[in-house]
């Protein structure tokens, strides 16, 4: 188990101050609730003795902070191959591949990469969620960070609330599109499906933001680069169906086979045989929750989504850009 050990002592300034918010101040390496807890459990003491959380304070008082860290996360360790772009003592980026469930869950127990994360890396098990900060859905590809210690992933939890995390996906849509924009669209859970997200009204959904940026036109697709500013679940997918340009190959919610005009047996091979969205997250980039750095790292697509963009740059350049 992992001690965690510190010292301080009250400043003047925090006079007339309750326990819990000033301690908050002094160790913003952890969170409101978490320090809450400790205070009311007796691994924080004031002057040497327990003290409750709303007692106030007349600074200058001494601070011990002492906690082991207990197991958070019961699931088994098992050797799943990580594909890690990125690793020091606070945090890990990955490239997780299409088909990899993120957390366990019903359906999914295990197999996932939070078991994956655990053999890695045993003392993850001591962090909420083995440190994941945001998720990926299991058929999307891409760029992940994890936290490794209780302060990053405070810090990252934090940044992400505050959009401070860019996040860019490329993703192979249906139709024609003749340039980016913005979806600004409350997103909740369907009233008709518990499996799907869907467009709400605000109150009853969550603000959700995705911009996109036109990277190439197909004859009956197109190529988009979406950026995230806020994180919801299915976001992207839910918020491209909602234009009426659903992912390629979105079982939940796309909007079937579209075949160019005369299209080639290998490209309808190609468009049959992708079942699952086209999205990859390929760029992540942030300020280091610990050293202040600001790290950017990019994924190249997967083969799959490669072979798909390929065959229909293929069908474009034998038909023309206006032969739909």
């Amino acid at each position: 188990m992992t001690t965690i050990r510190h010292e301080a002592v009250v400043p003047l300034t925090a006079a007339g101050r309750r326990f819990d918010q000033a301690l908050a101040e002094m160790f913003p390496d952890y969170s409101r609730s978490r320090l809450s807890g400790w205070i009311k459990s007796g691994a924080v003491t004031l002057d040497g003795a327990q003290a409750p959380p709303r007692q106030l304070l007349r600074g200058g008082e001494q601070v011990l902070l002492q906690v082991q860290l207990e197991t958070e996360v019961s699931s088994t360790p098992e050797a799943i191959a990580l594909d890690i772009v990125y690793e020091d003592e606070h945090l890990l980026v990955l490239n997780k591949p299409a088909g990899l469930v993120v957390h366990p869950g019903a359906g999914n127990p295990a197999g996932t990469l939070l078991n994956a994360l655990l053999h890695h890396d045993p003392k993850l098990a001591e962090l909420p969620r083995a440190g994941i900060v945001h998720r990926l859905d299991k058929e999307t590809s891409g760029l992940m960070v994890v936290a490794r210690t209780l302060p990053a992933y405070t810090a990252l939890v934090d940044l992400l609330s505050r959009h401070e995390v860019e996040r860019q996906y490329e993703a192979v849509v249906l139709g024609t599109m003749v340039a980016g924009g913005t979806v600004d669209a409350p997103i909740g859970r369907s009233m008709g499906d518990r499996l799907r997200q869907a467009v709400r009204d605000e109150e009853d959904g969550k603000r959700a933001v995705t911009h996109y940026r036109l990277r190439e036109r197909f004859r009956a697709h197109s190529l988009l680069q979406c950026q995230l500013e806020t994180g919801r679940t299915h976001q992207i997918r839910v918020h491209m169906a909602h234009i009426n340009h659903p992912l390629l190959g979105d079982p939940l919610y796309g909007g079937g086979l579209k075949l160019p005009k005369g299209a080639s047996p290998e490209l309808i091979a190609e468009l049959r045989g992708f079942r699952r969205q086209a999205l990859h997250a390929e760029r992540l980039s942030f300020v280091h929750p610990i050293s202040g750095e600001t790290l950017s790292f990019n994924a190249e697509r997967p083969a799959d989504q490669e072979q798909l963009i390929v065959a229909l740059r293929a069908d474009l350049a034998a038909h023309g850009a206006d032969d739909y």
